[in-house]
């Protein structure tokens, strides 16, 4: 007798890649045992060397794609990366409504790893339509810089920015802190009972291409399989960790992981 595994739905760009994007939240979600399904909102022209160019889907289209899915499928949890105009937040917005107990994890990707801007205007869309309804926002420094305003570079404004973050109507805030200065990678953590300091050792490579893309995909893995907020935080940074660590080194730019990392 099958057994059903948890769905996941992603809602982002597409990168041919396979480093970041759909192709990323897919590769993580089976990962973990879950079945992943998704919708396009870009199309984007990229290897790992950078993005070219980003071709963005009509809003009706994104919608058409999310509602094809929830016809036909139980979603345990919702993950959204590239949300490039506000006609596309409009659109998610209104397909997700219906299910308000639902998990959504929200990365809120508005820069390619190598400064593509993927956001356009989109930003005060994502802030008013989409936080409100995120069970987690996971923005990295700059992104959390850009979203309220304060300059993040230590763990102090990292806590500062996920406070302000909270009131824009998340259940929770995760900052991720690796792009910050130190030893460690600390991210910072912001729910209902507090705040959680989550380190660990920095890992120098090149192959980082997708990582926001695919720890925010673990979170809502985690999430849809039972595990506390905390728990599949936790899990998932160190997933993450062991895909870098074990990344097949392949591209000319910023090399992709390696999403089903050897058992740890």
């Amino acid at each position: 007798m099958a057994v059903k595994k948890p769905v996941i739905a992603a809602i982002g760009g597409f990168d041919p890649s396979g480093g970041a994007g759909i192709l990323a939240d897919i590769k993580t979600i089976s990962a973990f045992g879950c079945y992943g399904v998704a919708a396009i909102t870009s199309l984007t022209v990229q290897n790992t060397k950078g993005i070219l160019a980003a071709h963005h889907q009509p809003g009706a289209v994104v919608y058409a794609q999310i509602k094809a899915l929830l016809d036909d499928f139980e979603i345990g949890a919702f993950k959204t990366g590239m949300l490039p105009s506000a006609e596309i937040i409009g659109a998610v917005t209104a397909a997700l409504g219906g299910y308000p107990n639902t998990y959504l994890v929200v990365d809120p990707v508005l820069w390619s790893s190598t400064g593509f801007d993927l956001a356009g205007h989109s930003t005060a869309s994502l802030i008013e339509r989409i936080f409100p309804i995120a069970s987690l926002v996971t923005p990295n420094a700059k992104e959390a810089a850009r979203i309220t305003g304060i300059g993040v570079t230590d763990e102090e404004s990292m806590e500062s920015a996920a406070r302000k973050i909270l009131t824009m109507g998340p259940s929770a805030v995760l900052i991720k802190g690796g792009d910050i200065a130190g030893q460690d990678a600390t991210d910072i953590l912001l729910d209902s009972e507090g705040v959680v300091k989550l380190s660990s050792p920095k890992i120098h490579s090149s192959n980082t291409h997708g990582t926001g893309c695919t720890l925010a995909s673990a979170i809502a893995a985690g999430l849809a399989l039972g595990q506390p907020l905390r728990e599949a935080v936790r899990n998932a940074k160190e997933y993450v960790s062991a895909a870098i660590r074990s990344a097949p080194g392949l591209g000319h730019g910023f090399g992709p992981l390696n999403h089903f990392p050897p058992a740890q």
